[in-house]
């Protein structure tokens, strides 16, 4: 029978049910206990006798005559209904047979065991509460070994990031992901206010677009009649509070970036960025450290987690180690003594694509992307950035070609950007003014000039710790998912 068929069956029953005076879709219902708040206990609700009032779903029904039986299940758990005529009396039991599986019901009664040793509710009043027109995809169970497997799931991948709602109904284990995505979220935001700092909202419509080398998507402001953009990152916003006095600020949001999609990335993504006064990236390495360790362990319960088919362990002290450091272990190379022209044969010898404008900087960078970030399995601090590509970072100490900024990674996937902040506004206008050269030079994703934001600076920021960690990625990590769509609800995809 076709899809239309059963539909049309159903909507029959729609009219059935109308003409015995009943409304489908009533407002109101009730529930007295969750299903998993009847599951415990249960010599006790058999020997007390006690009534219970359960709502949820009819994932299965059964019927014989005068008898019948159904599953029903809530977000807590599924217990069988049993259900006769003469509990329920001729009008009742005449409902329940206009009933379907995927319906929302109510059922009141007291609880037992069948003579198959099926604890169940034995109902002894049944209301509609949504009737369902379009048949559930079939899902079938079996014990194996002690444990539940599930046959003919709605498994075909795109199709379950495309009707979410089908994927969560028909498959919990999903559902466990986004509830731990949940709890991990709300655990980033208890560790960050019990260290004094106060979670902030910023705007994600911007007249500029900064803090990130990313492109950005363009809406029109049709009262203004101007351009605006979606957010690519929040921090010029996030260090403008940090000028007005606030000293340590977070936020999580979205962040919007018109790039590519893959297994770690999707356009519209959630982002932890916090800042800190009188900080500097040792103080930020040890916030990021602290909090993944507080999350494997007291969130997640564990220690080890299997991410892009690597065993990762997350509550050891994590390496620390200079970027043109891991390059030389990688190449053999000593990039800081070599000069640029040097670096553009190495990298045109083996078939590296330069980008525009690329100078010494950019140019270790391009290396480290190449021959080092897969290689870094166990959590890594990578430090001492090349200023080139680090605009908004203090330049090192002792050695004005690098920043003080790290990037952690994890499984060859970068979790985590850091920096001892720029303070300095003049300094500052160089390099934003020598990232507008490069886009003038074709880099799509180089930073813009932001005059309001150099404005703020000149007001005076104090010295400051900064860092940004994507919470998506940082979710497939601890729920061990190597696609972002896996814990993003609604992920883009292609119409």
């Amino acid at each position: 029978m076709s899809d239309n068929q059963f539909i049309k069956l159903r909507k029959e029953k729609l009219g059935k049910i109308r003409a015995l005076g009943i409304d489908p879709y009533p407002a109101s219902s009730e529930r007295s206990h969750t299903i998993s708040e009847v599951l415990e206990d249960r010599e006790s609700w058999i020997s007390g006798q006690k009534t219970a009032t359960l709502t949820g779903r009819l994932i299965a029904m059964r019927r014989q005559g005068k008898l019948g039986f159904g599953n029903l299940e809530d977000a807590t758990g599924k217990i069988q209904l049993y259900v006769s005529q003469a509990e329920l009396g001729e009008d009742n039991y005449s409902l329940f047979k206009l009933c379907d599986a995927g319906d929302f019901v109510q059922a009141s009664g007291t609880l037992f065991n069948t003579q198959a040793g099926e604890y169940s509710l034995k109902c002894c009043a049944i209301k509609l509460l949504t009737k369902n027109i379009r048949p559930l995809p079939a899902v079938k169970e079996k014990q194996v070994d002690g444990r539940t497997v599930r046959y003919d799931e709605f498994a075909d991948i795109e199709l379950r990031y495309r009707k979410r709602y089908l994927d969560l109904l028909l498959n919990p284990e999903h559902r466990r992901v986004f509830e731990l995505r949940s709890r991990i979220v709300s655990a980033v935001r208890r560790f960050m206010d019990a260290r004094g700092y106060m979670e902030v909202e910023t705007p994600i419509l911007q007249p500029l677009y900064g803090g990130a080398n990313a492109r950005p998507f363009i809406t029109h402001h049709n009262t203004l009649d101007i351009d605006l953009y979606l957010r690519i990152a929040v921090e010029l916003y996030l260090k403008r509070l940090i000028v007005g006095g606030y000293e340590r600020v977070y936020e999580i949001g979205k962040n919007f970036r018109n790039e590519g999609m893959d297994r770690t990335h999707n356009p519209e993504f959630t982002m932890l960025e916090s800042y800190e006064a009188y900080s500097d990236l040792e103080g930020m390495m040890n916030l990021v450290e602290s909090m993944i360790h507080h999350l494997a362990k007291d969130v997640v319960g564990k220690d080890t987690f299997v991410y892009q088919g690597h065993e990762v362990l997350l509550t050891q002290p994590f390496r620390r180690a200079p970027m043109a450091e891991l390059v030389q272990e990688a190449t053999g190379l000593d990039v800081l003594a070599l000069s640029e022209a040097e670096l553009i044969a190495y990298c045109k010898e083996h078939k590296l694509e330069i980008p525009p404008g690329s100078g010494h900087g950019k140019l270790i960078a391009l290396l480290f992307e190449h021959f080092v970030e897969h290689r870094l399995i166990q959590p890594t601090f990578v430090c001492d950035f090349p200023k080139e590509i680090s605009p908004l970072a203090k330049a090192k100490p002792g050695n004005p070609l690098l920043a003080d900024r790290f990037e952690l990674f994890i499984a060859g996937n970068e979790f985590a950007n850091a920096f001892s902040e720029l303070n300095d506004p003049l300094d500052q206008r160089e390099r934003l003014e020598a990232q507008a050269a490069l886009r003038a030079m074709g880099d799509d994703e180089a930073n813009v000039v932001d005059e309001d934001f150099l404005e703020a600076l000149e007001y005076g920021m104090p010295p400051m710790g900064g860092q940004g960690i994507g919470i998506d990625r940082l979710v497939m990590l601890l729920t061990e998912n190597d696609s972002i769509k896996e814990v993003i609800l609604f992920p883009q995809m292609k119409p």
